[in-house]
């Protein structure tokens, strides 16, 4: 079975909701028919730590994905700063066209722009179920941490097939961005997804995009520029990936291990 999935590589306006969900729905509207569509990272306010700007769950963000999602019968994922109670989470929301949600709350929060001590970190990998595929999304930094991603083999069965990272990843580290994502994609057996903005923040960090689709042998797939905003459409192949895997089955020799939160 196929899936077609949509990258959204843009601009964010700084700090500006109603002008970021007037322009990612202006770019969502036109898309052909898709499965799953993926946005950046915070992606109605850019990367802040201006938590006062957090909504609820049921706020105006989780709202709009409610509705976008719905009008173009697609998956709809990305980020948002999101309050629960005391604490305030960088969370991933993955809406369903029925209006069902799942969430994943970002679990490495990056120390250098002290992230940390505004948010609260989660304590809890995803994996979706969505059409005969398994899907673990996560946020940014997370691709640092590879044991934290590890696509384990149990009982003859993957954790998952495509692993999903939205983010704001700054220009100066897009050599670790470019090689990461790849690596990833080699070492878990999976397709590796990632979607990154462009333009400047309102801290005038530069963002180059890079986002980009690899298939399970780290071959990029998609052809999304640098710098410039670009939506595209990249159709992933099961029967190829499980094909691979039959083939070539290096997760049989897999180390195991505990992973202690």
């Amino acid at each position: 079975m196929s899936l077609k999935i949509a990258t959204i590589q843009t601009k964010l306006s700084w700090q500006d909701r109603e002008s970021n969900l007037i322009n990612l729905e202006s770019k969502i509207e036109n898309l052909p028919a898709t499965d799953i569509i993926v946005l950046p990272e915070m992606f109605s306010t850019g990367f802040s730590m201006e938590t006062s700007l957090a909504e609820e769950i049921d706020g105006t963000s989780v709202k709009w994905m409610k509705k976008v999602a719905s009008s173009s019968n697609s998956v709809l994922t990305g980020s948002l700063m999101i309050r629960e109670g005391k604490s305030v989470f960088n969370r991933l929301i993955w809406m369903f066209p029925e209006g069902k949600l799942e969430y994943y709350d970002k679990r490495h929060l990056f120390r250098m722009a002290g992230e940390h001590l505004h948010f609260t970190g989660g304590s809890r990998r995803l994996i979706i179920q969505y059409k005969d595929w398994k899907i673990c999304p996560m946020v940014c930094y997370d691709l640092r941490f590879p044991v934290w991603s590890r696509n384990r083999f149990m009982n003859g069965e993957f954790d998952y097939d495509i692993l999903l990272y939205v983010a704001n990843w700054p220009e100066k580290r897009s050599h670790a961005w470019n090689s990461l994502l790849p690596a990833r994609a080699i070492e878990n057996q999976a397709y590796v997804i990632g979607v990154n903005r462009v333009g400047v923040d309102g801290n005038d960090i530069n963002y180059s995009g890079d986002s980009g689709v690899y298939n399970f042998l780290g071959e990029k797939m998609s052809k999304s520029d640098r710098y410039g905003e670009k939506t595209e459409i990249i159709e992933l192949n099961k029967q190829e990936l499980d094909q691979y895997r039959e083939v070539f089955p290096a997760s049989e020799d897999a180390d195991s291990f505990e992973l202690k939160i």
